[in-house]
């Protein structure tokens, strides 16, 4: 059943076939104030992160395709997915996982291509994984995009030395056993790893650890993950499981603070009992999913709470590593590949999260949407050949103005989206001044039916001119496909109104707009 949005919001229409209803002809108001000259904080460009697990389609066919493929590439990996993530500035990217992670022993993946041992992807699809996307090509592709590896290793079945020769292998520029074999495999000078996640969900598939066992384990695994030479290693703690407040809580407790950098976070915007389709919804599943979007926000300020009584002076990050929707996947595709649709929902979603983590960037210094290519809420789709950009490329697209720009405070006042007897705040925002002096505000209207009027007024600066861009569509299950990849893309806004000492600004439902406010 398909979203309908009005053509005009005029007129009072009754909507019983697709489950909706007109609430009233008066366009409603929201009032946001930003305060330009009271900014404190940073937005670290490492919040825009991704996550690239040996999982389906995302690594072979998505970034690898082999050095003898006909699809351009370059030592194997796609020049069209990395020109796409070039433009939107990928600042760091995690892998091989994910639960692969937990199950995957480095040195089968380096050296000849020959001569690598194969292994059973057991955790997703039972496919076997013949190691060719390795270290080398994993760093070469970071190298290509210009952005910073994020490793997660081996804690489950993996053992303290296995994981400490990895680091050796991939940072020591001495004569050692683990940086003579890196020489013979053809790389000369220590690639300067930075972030290290010791472990991955480690509390499930990663080992079904208790907390208490967990962070014992880490601080063993966490001793002998060396730094060398002037590298520092920034590691990253296997957090919390969605609302598992005591794992934080034990990590918190338990491992000297001096050991990490960060505790990592894995919460997904689903109904794990009915996961439901990506574009077959209607009303009902729209509101769901922007429900279950917005309590993440409840759930990460309760961790944040806990981190602040033992942490105080906010030295360990909280790094929210794996988060997104997370549908049934597309019919006729294989259950283990979690393969799904991306439609202008899941922009929504992408642009409310990415809002909130803005604002917190106090405390989350990092995080990684899941996952970039071809699984679950992905950026990019490969089909052979080809490659589209779905919405939630275009909302990162967007939103790369915020990367390392300086957190502007505001405050807003929002009318209620309301279904049923429940309802949502309608407008979402986040503002950011770049170093050029730049004011950039993202707004969110998740509204499917009714054009809201923000009236944005800016403390402490002038308003001189203001640009604009969109993302909305016909309908919110609409979505790109290799047939039509241009049916969500962003253009240009202009419904802006300079008065005075504000701005009034009118959003169509179910849109996301970026301002750039000179």
């Amino acid at each position: 059943m398909k979203l309908l949005r009005l053509a005009t919001l005029c007129t009072m229409l009754l909507f019983t076939v697709i489950g909706f209803s007109q609430q009233g002809s008066a366009v409603p108001e929201a009032m946001i104030i930003i305060n330009a000259d009271q900014g404190t904080e940073t937005i670290s460009r490492h919040i825009y992160g991704h996550f690239s697990e040996h999982l389906g389609r995302c690594i072979y066919g998505g970034y690898w395709v082999g050095r003898d493929s006909e699809i351009p590439n370059t030592n194997g990996i796609r020049n069209d997915v990395v020109e796409a993530l070039k433009l939107i500035h990928i600042p760091n990217l995690r892998w091989p996982g994910g639960c692969f992670a937990d199950e995957y022993h480095w040195m089968d993946g380096i050296g000849p291509a020959s001569q690598r041992p194969k292994m059973v992807n057991t955790h997703w699809g039972g496919v076997t994984e013949d190691n060719s996307f390795g270290t080398h090509e994993f760093m070469d592709l970071c190298e290509q995009l210009g952005t910073e590896p994020v490793i997660c290793g081996n804690v489950g079945s993996g053992s303290v030395k296995e994981m400490s020769q990895w680091v050796e292998y991939l940072n020591f520029d001495g004569i050692s056993p683990m940086a003579d074999l890196r020489r013979e495999n053809g790389r000369k000078e220590a690639w300067g790893v930075k972030y290290w996640g010791v472990g991955n969900e480690n509390w499930g598939c990663g080992g079904n650890m208790t907390a208490d066992f967990y962070a014992n384990q880490y601080r063993r695994y966490a001793t002998y993950c060396r730094n060398y030479g002037e590298n520092r290693l920034y590691k990253i703690a296997g957090g919390a499981n969605s609302e598992d407040y005591n794992w934080t809580e034990t990590l918190m407790r338990k491992i000297p603070h001096h050991l990490m950098d960060g505790i990592s976070m894995h919460y997904y915007t689903t109904n794990w009992n009915n996961k439901g389709s990506a574009t077959d919804f209607g009303e009902d599943r729209y509101f769901d999913v922007l429900k279950r979007c917005l309590a993440i926000e409840a759930a990460i300020d309760r961790h944040i709470a806990i981190m602040n009584r033992y942490d105080p002076e906010k030295n360990v990050a909280l790094v929210f590593d794996e988060w997104g929707t997370w549908y049934t996947v597309e019919p006729g595709t294989n259950p283990g590949f979690l393969f799904q649709q991306n439609s202008m929902r899941d922009a929504l979603v992408a642009g409310l999260t990415l809002n909130y983590l803005n604002q917190k960037c106090d405390r989350i210094k990092m995080a990684n949407i899941a996952q970039t290519i071809n699984v679950l809420q992905a950026l990019i789709f490969t089909n052979e050949n080809q490659m589209l950009l779905t919405p939630t490329y275009h909302i990162y697209d967007m939103f790369k103005v915020h990367h390392d720009a300086e957190l502007l405070p505001l405050s807003l006042e929002s009318p209620d989206y309301a279904f049923g007897k429940e309802s949502l705040p309608a407008i979402n925002a986040s503002a950011s001044k770049s170093p050029d002096g730049k004011i950039h505000v993202s707004l969110v209207n998740i509204d499917p039916v009714q054009t809201l009027d923000v009236v944005l007024k800016l403390r402490g600066t002038d308003v001189h001119k203001v640009n604009g861009t969109v993302l909305t569509s016909e309908e919110v299950n609409s979505h790109n496909t290799f047939a039509n990849p241009r049916e969500v893309v962003p253009v240009e806004f202009n419904d802006v109104k300079i008065m005075k000492d504000q701005i009034v600004v009118t959003l169509p439902a179910q849109s996301v707009v970026v301002l750039e406010i000179m």
